[in-house]
């Protein structure tokens, strides 16, 4: 019996991170019922994306990083719309209101994705990119790959670069059934307690917190994570890099010298690969300068290219 009663709590350990998350909640139509913006059906799912700024003007894409949908971008983007800018901003997929597809998520997977989501909103003018952290190497890729298209790339704290998420990060990105075990069963509950130690930093969005502790909720995002760690963030972007020093497309870097998760050691990383790129650093800056130090960001920003 005390046998029987080990291994059954061996199984019960073993399984329950994958329980959890099969009664986590789906995002459904009516979750997305009073979100704002709009949705577009896309190949690998359903997309959501917001018009922000000004009605008309140069446009801007703004992709978000690996946990922070698309609001994150909302001071900066009111700033653009203030300086005449028009701004796009999407939902990556298995963040905010877009679906959770199956798959790698890697550069080939989230440049599929903006690709389709420009084709279907009929968008065939130049534009600025930006980036930030996790967007910011999706930015990167997709500008290696459509230098023609991109205005100027600007990247803020972006990965690709070097980063550092911890040794339970690394394990997961490294091991596959425990790297899944530890993502499903911990990481939410590790970002909630991360999230929670932040709510002390003065923040562009007054319910910065409590929106990204609801991401946690919904089935499907700790998996993205994972796959977004086992993709992207696992990729060799210096040839990328290299790619858009090639073309000549301007770069713009802002970087936050107190980031303990994209470190300032990426700006003399980016300055090998990209002579011409330009940098910014913020001293008392940590990881959430997109909206802790959006005025700052905004005076770097005066200089964007228009045409």
């Amino acid at each position: 019996m005390i046998v029987w009663g080990f291994a059954a709590a061996a199984l019960a350990i073993l399984v329950w991170p994958f329980l959890i998350e099969s009664i986590r909640p789906r995002m459904r139509d009516k979750d997305r019922a009073l979100a704002p913006g709009a949705f577009a059906v896309l190949p690998k799912g359903v997309t959501h994306y917001r018009w922000l700024g000004a009605e008309d003007g140069p446009l801007v894409v703004c992709v978000h990083g690996l946990t922070t949908p698309s609001f994150v971008w909302e001071p900066i983007a009111q700033h653009l719309g203030e300086m005449g800018f028009r701004v796009l901003v999407y939902d990556l997929y298995g963040r905010g209101y877009s679906d959770r597809p199956k798959g790698l998520q890697d550069a080939d997977f989230f440049c599929d994705q903006l690709d389709a989501l420009l084709d279907e909103l009929r968008i065939d003018e130049p534009f600025t990119l930006f980036g930030y952290s996790m967007g910011g190497a999706i930015a990167t890729a997709y500008a290696a790959r459509h230098p023609a298209k991109i205005r100027e790339l600007v990247l803020i704290a972006p990965a690709g670069l070097g980063h550092d998420l911890g040794p339970v990060a690394d394990l997961a990105v490294n091991q596959d059934w425990i790297g899944k075990w530890l993502a499903l069963g911990f990481y939410p509950r590790v970002l909630r307690r991360a999230t929670e130690a932040d709510r002390a930093l003065p923040s562009a969005i007054p319910d910065m917190v409590d929106r990204q502790i609801l991401e946690t909720r919904w089935r499907g995002f700790a998996p993205a994570v994972l796959s977004s760690l086992r993709g992207i963030m696992s990729e060799d972007l210096a040839p990328a890099h290299a790619a858009i020093a090639k073309t000549g497309v301007p770069v713009l870097a802002i970087w936050g010298k107190e980031d303990d998760v994209i470190p300032i050691a990426g700006l003399g990383k980016l300055a090998e690969w990209n002579r011409d790129a330009r940098q910014e650093e913020f001293e008392d800056a940590g990881h959430a300068l997109a909206y802790t130090h959006v005025n700052e960001i905004a005076e770097v920003l005066a200089g964007l290219r228009r045409n």
